[in-house]
């Protein structure tokens, strides 16, 4: 039998572009403020708390609310989860493209 190609090792959740994205930019393991985010990946706010709440219902992000001067603000992290399933779709990609090249 032969080997599955190498998309089918790629997670829905994670390949789609924007949560994507805001899993490469939360894999420093820093924390980023939730406008920070918005603007990094040129979102409007309702876009990008759409797929924030697909990656935390996914356990793959973590958020917290601070209440400093001002007005409240929303932090986010990545998970354990969200970092294996973002290294898992890297080793996926890359696979993929090693293919790609091969034909």
């Amino acid at each position: 039998m032969a080997e599955p190609h190498p998309i089918v090792s790629l997670d829905d959740t994670v390949h789609q572009r924007i949560r994507l994205g805001i899993l490469a930019l939360l894999r420093s393991g820093v924390a980023m403020e939730f406008g920070v985010l918005r603007d990094q990946l040129q979102l409007t706010d309702g876009n990008l708390n759409r797929h924030l709440k697909v990656l935390k219902e996914a356990d793959m992000i973590a958020t917290r609310r601070s209440t400093g001067r001002g007005r409240p603000k929303t932090w986010l992290t990545i998970t354990d989860a969200g970092r294996s399933a973002f290294d898992a779709e890297l080793t996926g990609l890359r696979a993929l493209i090693a293919a790609a090249e091969q034909t």
